[in-house]
């Protein structure tokens, strides 16, 4: 599938432009990150511990993604329920800094929340609050105009976001989703994991148990790639179009110490998009996502942002 070969320095639609093409249309996964600096992980058991200064960060999954795609220079819209709280503010400023057109709606139980726990190596354990109630839906008159603009949507596995799959493949827009650590059993993730063209997952465990998740999605479901990322390990991809060999990618060195990894994964996504927006193969998308995961873990809380230049920068060939 190819989407052709736009201007990766397409301008972000004014929001009066409600008919401009949308490159990335990114569904669900705001909310503020917490993050705690931690001596080691797992974190001790004591009464109290110090750490460095505790941050919040606006971002989580489909705020980093949305984020990321912008600042590759697509136009980017996200939609998603916030509360009307502080959180929900940062949220909304944060996302209007970094160029995303942000389709609020509202929640009736507030703005997401996460506690992240960094070690000095930049690794994380992350306490998600789900809060959203079960019967959360967006209003379709809201999204199909949407869609209708959209070159791609990416779907986070937010509860309320698997009900626009239907509206999506009738819409006839290419999706992606990212199962995190999925493990092939929890059916929270399965839809989503069974219905995407482009999924994504982090490996979490041995080599064999992470392939055996990602050909059991592409032999189930519509999936035209999948890519499991393995931090400083790389990442392996499986294609529809290949043999049935999982590829390893090998990771990429970052430009600058790490500070940390949250947000990583979904700079992968967004550097991964850029690439298949782009018009280029699989493998490829998948190096430029290394390189923007690797980019995004010299910054704090997602912060740091790969732009166009770097990203389509010569990737060195590997064997």
């Amino acid at each position: 599938m190819s989407y052709g070969s736009p201007s990766p320095r397409a301008p972000h639609p004014a929001p009066e432009d409600r008919d401009a093409p949308i490159d990335v249309l990114v569904v669900g996964g705001t909310g503020v990150d917490t993050v705690v600096r931690v001596p080691a992980l797992p974190v001790p058991l004591a009464d109290s511990v110090g750490v460095g200064p505790i941050r919040e960060h606006a971002g989580q999954t489909g705020g980093y993604v949305a984020l990321g795609c912008r600042a590759l220079g697509r136009s980017v819209t996200l939609l998603d329920h916030v509360g009307d709280d502080d959180p929900g503010r940062l949220v909304r400023e944060h996302l209007a800094a970094g160029g995303v057109d942000f389709v609020a709606l509202h929640s009736p139980t507030g703005t997401r929340r996460a506690v992240n726990l960094v070690d000095p190596a930049g690794r994380r354990m992350s306490f998600f609050d789900a809060r959203d109630p079960g019967g959360l839906r967006a209003p379709r008159e809201t999204y199909l105009p949407l869609l209708r603009r959209a070159r791609h949507v990416h779907l986070t596995i937010t509860d309320f976001a698997r009900h626009l799959f239907d509206d999506v493949e009738e819409a006839g827009v290419p999706v992606s989703t990212d199962l995190h650590d999925w493990n092939g059993v929890d059916e929270h993730h399965r839809e989503f994991a069974l219905r995407a063209q482009y999924v994504f997952l982090s490996s979490a465990g041995a080599r064999s148990a992470t392939e055996a998740v990602m050909r059991e999605v592409l032999a189930a479901g519509r999936a035209r790639s999948v890519v499991a990322t393995a931090g400083a390990a790389g990442s392996y991809l499986l294609t529809r179009d290949g043999d049935g060999t999982v590829l390893p990618v090998p990771a990429v060195p970052p430009p600058a110490p790490v500070v940390d990894t949250n947000g990583a994964g979904d700079a992968y996504v967004s550097g991964f998009l850029h690439g298949l927006l782009s018009g280029r193969a699989p493998q490829e998308c998948a190096r430029m996502g290394a390189r923007a995961g690797a980019h995004a873990c010299t910054g704090e809380g997602g912060t740091a942002l790969i732009g166009p230049a770097e990203i389509e920068r010569p990737l060195p060939r590997t064997g």
